[in-house]
């Protein structure tokens, strides 16, 4: 059920027409209430579509009571006709649901540098607001997808609360936060604060360690909603680790379905001597498009993974480096180790473990590798 898992929501997706192939491409998530608590992490790109900025201020007061997203247009780069159309947007949305526009987080996705085709979007609002239900998430997942392959959906229930959520994301993969939009409900009872503390908290380690291609969206949007109703407090550590799983698991989807990718792929750096030089590692490791091309050929060229700890500041011996591939330690001492030959590269599954030895931090980067497939996707997709 998705976004709708969490009792006080209402979610819909319908076909607007702004994608060609007449796919769903609209969708709203309602908040019902009683409470509109939010809070939401974006882009760190310094290139903000219309919609984040718009979505940024409509938080400052820590309460949403709608969110609409569409798909097949980012309505990023689109200057200033592009903010009025965000603006429309959110206001179509308010008077379809019975909310103030300035409670109404607005999401786009989809080609860069192209208005919206408002007339429809505005028709689509109308359609999917007739159309809300407690059954509405699946739907509403489908609509936001864009070269996604399957919507991506993911439930945690504890005793008396839910927390739910769906996620869109299979290409410009990197922090922050991935090419994501992201919605998460709760029915539990929790103000803005803690949401924004809980939502940052576990987006750190999850969709922050997202790095596919290593390219960073414009539109990248995490937002959590909190209901209310099911009238629980939950305890702090209980509440934190249910939105850090429902994270997680859309984080693992978004690789999974990463564009063209045949092996999805668990960078883990240990041994280093802060979190910030296992997390630098990991990235370096995970953005070597040598190594990517490697593992698609299911070849355990180690070497690349030294190359790519090379060119970090993080603190280590080269001539203590450990690699391990599928748990083969074919790295030792900087040199080689176990036989190369004993790597089996024949599932989708890959892990590599990097230890600097030279501390006790460590961090877990997830991504893919490189193939002709994404190659071809990405040449042609705005043609």
């Amino acid at each position: 059920m998705s976004v709708t898992a969490a009792r006080g929501f209402l979610a819909g997706g319908v076909a607007a027409g702004i994608k060609e192939s007449g796919d769903r491409d609209l969708a709203l998530v309602v908040n019902r209430g009683p409470s509109r608590a939010a809070a939401g992490v974006f882009t760190s790109n310094r290139v903000q579509a219309a919609p984040v900025r718009w979505s940024r201020r409509a938080l400052a007061d820590g309460r949403i009571s709608a969110v609409v997203l569409n798909s097949g247009g980012a309505n990023a780069c689109t200057g200033q006709a592009g903010a009025v159309d965000a603006l429309l947007m959110a206001e179509h949305t308010a008077r379809a649901v019975d909310v103030d526009p300035h409670e109404v987080a607005v999401c786009s996705t989809g080609l860069i540098g192209v208005r919206l085709p408002m007339d429809r979007v505005t028709a689509g609002i109308a359609t999917a607001a007739g159309r809300l239900s407690p059954e509405g998430g699946v739907d509403a997942a489908v609509a936001i997808k864009t070269t996604d392959s399957v919507h991506k959906t993911a439930v945690v229930s504890r005793s008396g609360w839910t927390v739910g959520g769906m996620a869109k994301g299979a290409g410009m993969l990197a922090p922050g936060l991935a090419t994501m939009l992201v919605v998460l409900t709760t029915d539990a009872d929790a103000s803005a604060a803690v949401l924004d503390s809980t939502l940052r908290a576990a987006v750190r380690t999850t969709f922050d360690r997202v790095d596919s291609d290593g390219c960073m969206s414009t539109n990248d949007t995490v937002l959590l909603l909190a209901s209310g109703a099911s009238g629980v407090v939950p305890d702090p550590e209980s509440f934190t680790e249910a939105v850090h799983a429902v994270c997680l698991d859309l984080a693992r989807q978004l690789v999974a379905d990463a564009e063209g990718a045949s092996k999805e792929i668990e960078v883990t750096v240990v041994g280093a001597a802060s979190e910030e030089d296992a997390v630098e590692v990991g990235r370096s490791v995970a953005r070597n498009n040598l190594l990517k091309c490697a593992l698609h050929g299911e070849d355990p060229n180690w070497g690349r993974v030294l190359s790519a700890i090379g060119t970090t500041s993080a603190a280590f011996d080269p001539d203590l480096l450990d690699v391990a591939i599928n748990d083969v330690w074919v790295c030792r001492n900087g040199a080689a180790g176990e036989s190369r030959d004993k790597v089996d590269l024949s599932g989708r599954g890959i892990t590599i473990t990097v230890d600097l030895r030279s501390g006790d931090s460590a961090a877990v980067i997830w991504t893919n590798d490189l193939t002709a497939e994404y190659v071809h996707e990405n040449s042609a997709y705005s043609s």
